[in-house]
């Protein structure tokens, strides 16, 4: 049965399930085989993306059988590890979380664990079926609400607002537009809600070592850099920190409602005067040194900033020109 959470990744307008369909009210038409909708939007992916998704397409028992290396190399326990990223999600038993290239879900499980209560739930999506499909049997055996979708980072189909947390680890490298990716976990996460992501990138201070040469040998994505540019504004509380033997990033933040707010507005002691607002919106092109200096010796005679003279002798201007 297809969970009616989903909506078009194009509109964000909700479908109209059928046999083997989903269809939205603008045309989109999106087939279902096996019980899981193919959301993918745009349909021909671009060449990243596509690489990505055929890359990892027959590859999910390999995946399985070899990723603890990456744990092992650096004499780390997995689960352990792989919890304490799950712990910036502050989960509780209720909890609506989104997973986001969930792969084999070696994370999803350690998630599933945490929601015991009646109204949690587990949406988990891939670009991979083969993946998409080896995390699903592994779910089977939990008794809370999941769904599973195959779609790409940049077009998540899901309503606006409706996670507690969204989680991604272990793929943003391979995301072909990171901004607009982490601009979607923003959309579909509630406010005051957290995001937890990360992935491949040794630090700057070590890409001149015997250490991160192996490593880039190994795996080339080790040499990716931290999307910082492509940080959402509605970002707060967040946090950086490198893990897994310091070759991997993790970001968390909570996530806010629009640009940060502060009080711009009180006044600034002093002679110069005025605020920070006033400061940054009323200056005054053209004011000659001399002048400048001469305003600034009045103001100060008169007990006054600058800022309120000017302020008071331009409003007094405008007036008697009036």
């Amino acid at each position: 049965m297809i969970d009616k959470i989903f909506v078009d990744p194009e509109t964000q307008t909700k479908f109209e399930i059928l046999e083997n369909k989903l269809i939205s009210k603008f045309g989109n038409s999106y087939l279902v085989e096996n019980e899981i909708p193919n959301l993918i939007f745009p349909k021909k992916l671009n060449k990243i993306d596509q690489s990505a998704q055929l890359f990892y397409q027959g590859r999910a028992d390999q995946y399985e059988s070899t990723l603890h290396f990456t744990f092992l190399t650096h004499n780390e326990n997995e689960v352990e590890v792989r919890n304490s990223f799950i712990d910036k999600l502050d989960l509780n038993i209720n909890s609506k979380v989104l997973e986001i290239a969930c792969g084999t879900g070696r994370d999803s499980v350690l998630i599933a664990k945490r929601l015991k209560g009646k109204k949690a739930e587990l949406h988990l999506t891939d670009i991979s079926e083969d993946m998409l499909v080896k995390c699903r049997e592994k779910l089977k055996t939990f008794e809370i609400k999941t769904s599973f979708c195959l779609s790409n980072a940049g077009y998540l189909p899901y309503p606006d607002n409706y996670f507690d947390a969204t989680y991604s680890f272990g793929a943003m490298g391979e995301f072909s537009d990171k901004k607009r990716a982490l601009r979607e976990m923003v959309r579909v996460t509630k406010i005051g809600g957290k995001i937890v992501f990360g992935d491949e990138s040794v630090p700057e201070w070590l890409r001149k070592t015997e250490f991160y040469n192996i490593l880039k040998k190994t795996n080339p994505m080790f040499s990716e850099k931290i999307p910082l540019e492509e940080m959402p504004i509605e970002a707060r509380k967040t946090t950086l920190e490198w893990v897994i033997g310091g070759t991997f990033y993790l970001i968390s933040f909570e996530v806010g409602e629009g640009e940060p707010k502060a009080n711009f507005d009180f006044d600034i002691p002093g002679l110069r005067g005025g605020t920070y607002r006033t400061r940054y919106e009323g200056e005054i092109e053209g004011v000659k040194p001399d002048i400048k200096k001469q305003i600034y010796n009045h103001a100060k005679t008169l007990n006054v900033s600058v800022h309120d003279w000017l302020n008071q002798t331009l409003s007094d201007a405008l007036k008697a020109k009036k």
